[in-house]
């Protein structure tokens, strides 16, 4: 179990910084924040606050979405990190389903990710690139950021074999399936039960509700009225999506409070969110925790959320220690 370090995943926010300090105290070895512009604030901003208050747990991205931000734009903010950090910082990229989705556009395919993975990985090690036809260097002077090359691990999050593959030629890890030649990293939502409480509690439901209707929204998005219409719950939820906006413009609001927080028609799939995966005591996640770890994962990215995550951190990484 030692061998599986258990890390953190949040969104960019007000409290991300003193979260971040908190997960330092805990133990966990790293945290990771999430990128969709249309959904929280900049990562990287909160990302150097919490370098500046922090000392020893690694910082990292949970993923970084290229379109949002040009090779140039991305190699500088990385390097900025790589020296507020002191070299804790590792960049993972995905191709941005919620972040495009979310802008009525579509991910953006794994060719051109490995395209501008390349190019960010040039650009951090001091080498000239051609950025929008043009050649591109970063010139920034001695002492003004990190010096190059900038080492950063570079990860990369996809599924399937185009992905793994793919990791394989320009990732330094994957966040997927256990990869044969990559360390691997893996997500998982859930919550440490109170002594007596049952898992299907009303405090289980709202602590881990936000990440477990997340299966609502991408089938909406991603398979239509037939895919969502399957799901439990899903056509009176698909109607009141619905209900809210013009057909051009649902994607504006099918994953409002996104992994954060519960709209009404959200709270109303509570009673048909999954109450078992990673819920339970801590012996029962600390159990969970080393299949993980007997699967090949490296390491295992905890994704709190509900209205005291500050608890969620605590119970979670205590469940953790016990199997240690």
């Amino acid at each position: 179990m030692s061998a599986l370090e258990l890390s953190c995943g949040l969104p960019p926010g007000p409290d991300f910084a003193e979260l971040a300090v908190l997960a330092e105290e805990l133990g966990y070895t790293r945290v990771w924040i999430h990128d969709s512009a249309p959904l929280w604030e900049d990562p990287f901003v909160h990302l150097a606050l919490a370098a500046r208050r922090t000392t020893r747990i690694g910082l990292s991205t949970a993923v970084l979405i290229p379109q949002q931000r040009s090779p140039m734009a991305m190699a500088s903010g990385i390097a900025t990190l790589a020296r507020l950090s002191g070299g804790r910082f590792r960049a993972c990229f995905g191709t941005g389903f919620t972040a495009r989705v979310t802008m009525g556009q579509r991910p953006m395919t794994l060719r051109a990710l490995a395209t501008y993975m390349a190019a960010v990985r040039q650009l951090l090690a001091g080498e000239t690139v051609l950025v929008e036809g043009s050649p591109a260097r970063m010139l920034h002077a001695e002492g003004l950021t990190a010096a190059r090359p900038v080492d950063v691990p570079l990860w990369l999050s996809a599924f399937g074999p185009k992905g793994a593959a793919l990791a394989g030629e320009l990732a330094d890890g994957i966040v997927g399936l256990p990869h044969p030649s990559l360390p691997t990293a893996t997500m998982v939502s859930g919550t440490v039960l109170d002594d007596g409480e049952e898992p299907d509690s009303q405090r289980v439901r709202e602590a881990i509700g936000p990440w477990r209707v997340v299966d609502w929204h991408t089938a909406y998005a991603g398979g239509g009225a037939t895919a969502v219409d399957a799901l439990p719950g899903g056509k009176e939820w698909r109607a009141a999506v619905e209900a809210l906006a013009p057909e051009g413009e649902r994607h504006l609001v099918a994953f409002e409070g996104h992994v954060t927080h519960l709209p009404e028609r959200d709270r109303q799939l509570l009673d048909h969110i999954d109450v078992k995966t990673m819920v339970g005591d801590a012996a029962h996640i600390g159990a969970g925790l080393a299949h993980l770890g007997g699967l090949g994962y490296r390491e295992v990215i905890y994704t709190p959320s509900g209205p005291d995550v500050a608890r969620e951190l605590r119970t979670f990484a205590a469940a953790y220690r016990q199997d240690v």
